[in-house]
């Protein structure tokens, strides 16, 4: 394989905007590895002590990831998320107004490899915030990240919260509005079909977060972002094959799975686990209304469903022509 090296004249910002990237895969991969080992450290070094004052503050706080979390502004707002953002580009796009006294669930599609979107638009920076004023966005993850020792103190002091029902009921109970849940909908199951050119979802038999917004009458919002799928390469692998059997078993076990992707790296462009430069285009439509209903049907789920794979089907077609989705293609629902 011809290895083709990153010209050396690259401006500084660029090569800063790559350094923000690899440590933001750091995290992504393998932080919450790093501190269970040290923690394991801490509890057979000479400073067993802190590990158990740590368990007890794990026992004590072990609720807050689905309580709202703990976000911290300062976290948020850090400079490398600025590089960050800028390294792919990451844009959000606003189509519609969310009036603050409501709340929101916000379905995020696709979830390509590392959710790069979801995670800069919004669990860092200024854009939603400008664009959406009065609204706070959670965006829910595995609750097993919440187990990782001092790991989910980073990860909820960036806005993350639990997936849990408990944690999405959570935040869409609140009475005065201005909460807005942002849900991966395809899962890590989805991660598996995120090959650049897929427009493949999963959510035909996805209907837990429609039941959940029924319940709040929390107002749906089909997200779409845009370059999502483009940012990893990852290893053939459709179904039926060994190696989809294989990751579809593992992540039935483990509850995630492991897509083996690859890109580029940091002085040269052949291979990796750097992103491409990408741009990504988060489209945030419009909301759709929902009632309260504590008790909804399977006959009203089913009928919300489809008004819902509607509208993100038009949010997709009214935008696919701005980001280089040729005309022809279309998204295909599983």
């Amino acid at each position: 394989m011809k290895v083709e090296f990153a010209p050396i004249n690259i401006p500084l910002k660029r090569r800063i905007q790559t350094v923000a990237v690899l440590q933001w895969i750091f995290s992504f991969l393998l932080l919450a590895e790093f501190c269970c080992g040290f923690f394991v450290i801490l509890i057979l070094g000479n400073f067993w002590f802190l590990a158990v004052l740590y368990l007890l503050w794990l026992y004590l706080d072990w609720e807050t990831p689905c309580t709202g979390g703990r976000r911290s502004q300062w976290v948020r707002s850090w400079t490398v998320w600025k590089y960050f953002r800028e390294y792919f580009p990451i844009h959000l796009i606003k189509t519609s107004d969310l009036s603050p006294n409501h709340n929101y669930l916000l379905g995020f599609h696709p979830h390509g490899v590392l959710v790069a979107g979801a995670f800069g638009n919004f669990c860092t920076g200024p854009s939603f915030k400008n664009l959406f004023p009065g609204l706070t966005p959670y965006l829910h993850i595995m609750p097993i990240w919440f187990g990782c020792p001092f790991f989910r103190e980073y990860i909820m002091s960036a806005g993350m919260v639990s997936a849990s029902k408990e944690s999405v009921s959570y935040v869409l109970n609140n009475e005065g509005g201005g909460h807005a849940s942002i849900i991966v909908i395809g899962g890590a199951e989805e991660s598996l079909n995120a090959h650049p050119g897929s427009l493949t979802l999963n959510i035909l038999k996805r209907k837990g977060f429609i039941k959940m917004a029924l319940k709040h009458g929390a107002h749906l919002v089909p997200v779409f972002s845009f370059g999502e799928n483009e940012l990893f390469k990852q290893v053939a692998n459709p179904k039926g094959s060994w190696l989809r059997n294989v990751q579809e078993k593992l992540q039935k076990i483990m509850g995630f799975a492991l897509p083996l992707f690859h890109a580029r790296g940091v002085f040269q462009y052949s291979f990796g686990l750097i992103p491409y430069r990408q741009p990504i285009h988060t489209v945030v439509g419009s909301p759709i209304p929902v009632k309260r209903n504590l008790n909804p049907t399977t006959e009203e789920i089913e009928q919300l469903h489809a008004l819902y794979l509607q509208k993100l089907r038009k949010l997709f077609e009214e935008h696919k022509s701005n980001y280089g989705i040729p005309e022809h293609k279309s998204l295909i629902f599983e």
